[in-house]
């Protein structure tokens, strides 16, 4: 039998549709929600820029904003770890100001992180940093799947997607 070499790619991205559809969603509910009847709320997405705005009175009504839009993500099954919370400013006044930025792609110094834990795991796998994905590559499946199993059970601070099984 001839030796082949197995491999999958590790990739972190988030689908914008979902998240559009994860806004819409909230926004539906802050206009519906009793406690934010008469209030000056509101929930912006720029799909260019990848940014969420919340504008809001206070520090409570912004927690309830992050909490409306972290139920609607989890939903939509896209990972809270994509979204980095800026701190919040104040403008007009009274009004408070939070940017939320959505970060696709796997940064070069986590690919490196990344590449190191699969390293350190002592399997017969070769982690290869392409541009924003790691091709891990082995002459067995269960080494694979082994290194698969020990990423999905890391806390890692980026969300990982598994795909290109081979």
């Amino acid at each position: 039998m001839a030796s082949a070499n197995f491999s999958f790619d590790i990739v972190s991205e988030v689908n914008m549709q979902e998240v559009d559809n994860a806004v819409n969603q909230a926004k539906k509910e802050l206009a519906q929600r009793y406690d934010f009847k008469n209030s000056k709320s509101s929930i912006d997405f720029n799909r260019d820029e990848k940014k969420i705005t919340f504008q809001t009175e206070d520090e409570f009504r912004l927690q309830q904003l992050k909490d409306m839009l972290a139920t609607k993500m989890a939903k939509r099954g896209v990972s809270m770890k994509a979204l980095t919370f800026k701190d919040p400013q104040k403008i007009f006044g009274e009004m408070l100001k939070q940017e939320i930025e959505i970060t696709t792609g796997m940064p070069k110094e986590r690919a490196k992180e990344l590449a190191k834990i699969i390293r350190d795991l002592n399997l017969k796998v070769q982690p290869t940093i392409e541009g924003e994905k790691i091709r891990v590559s082995g002459p067995k499946k269960d080494d694979l799947q082994t290194v698969i199993t020990h990423l999905r059970a890391l806390d890692f601070p980026v969300p990982l997607q598994f795909c290109n099984y081979r």
